[in-house]
């Protein structure tokens, strides 16, 4: 965390959130709760969406499945410098992060129940910050410019190769190409884990606006993470 603090980022970037600062209190509940223990598969993303982690805490944290799926609903405080156009109201967002409703609501359907889904699954995200423009446009790390991204890169991949230490996943399943070869290059040097992908659910994706949950479940079982229906029940 306090590398990530020593950052600093240029225009076009205004505003960058932390959530694991500001949204610490639900962060943390959501780690309680289901990050304890050894996981078979670590779902990775790439960094906070506007409407889902930044507002909950939540990796891919849409308000409806992180407060009525998961059950949580800690409180989430005020960072001292906001965007007007994306004001932090927390669970209190009326807006929902289709990226996470889509994947959360994907494992609710395999699994039903969270706890089914967190006895042998985690999802985390690569990078905890969240990056704006001046017109509250969301910018992307791997849209940074070369020397941020590099001292960003050095931050995150420390932090990634922890939690895969943490969690001895057999699997970790990048949610998207920059997930995935963020998780090759580290854990490809330092841990035995197998890499694999899955497409990610942004509606900026024409493929994810056709059958992403279908397309999904096809990718997950061809690579032999998942075996058949019966691996959610």
């Amino acid at each position: 965390m306090e590398r990530l603090r020593r950052l600093s980022f240029g225009p076009p970037v205004t505003h960058v959130y932390n959530p694991l600062e500001y949204a610490w209190g639900p962060h943390r509940e959501y780690l309680e709760r289901f990050g304890r223990g050894r996981k078979r598969v670590l779902f990775l993303g790439m960094n906070p969406g506007p409407f889902g982690m930044v507002q909950t805490g939540v990796p891919f944290g849409e308000v409806a499945a992180a407060r009525d799926w998961m059950g949580i609903r800690a409180a989430v405080l005020q960072p001292k410098l906001q965007h007007g156009k994306r004001p932090i109201q927390g669970f209190a967002c009326p807006r929902s992060e289709v990226s996470g409703r889509r994947l959360w609501g994907f494992f609710a359907a395999q699994f039903g129940s969270p706890w089914n889904f967190f006895k042998d699954h985690l999802v985390m995200n690569y990078c905890p910050l969240a990056f704006l423009e001046e017109s509250g446009k969301n910018r992307t790390p791997d849209k940074l410019a070369p020397e941020e991204r590099e001292a960003l890169h050095a931050a995150c991949d420390e932090h990634l190769l922890g939690v895969v230490k943490a969690v001895q996943p057999e699997w970790v399943v990048g949610v998207g190409g920059f997930a995935r070869d963020r998780a090759t290059l580290v854990c490809g040097e330092h841990v035995a884990t197998r890499i694999a992908t899955i497409l990610h659910p942004s509606p900026a994706s024409p493929a994810a606006n056709r059958d992403w949950a279908g397309s999904v479940l096809k990718q997950l079982h061809a690579a032999g993470v998942w075996h058949g229906p019966e691996e959610g029940r």
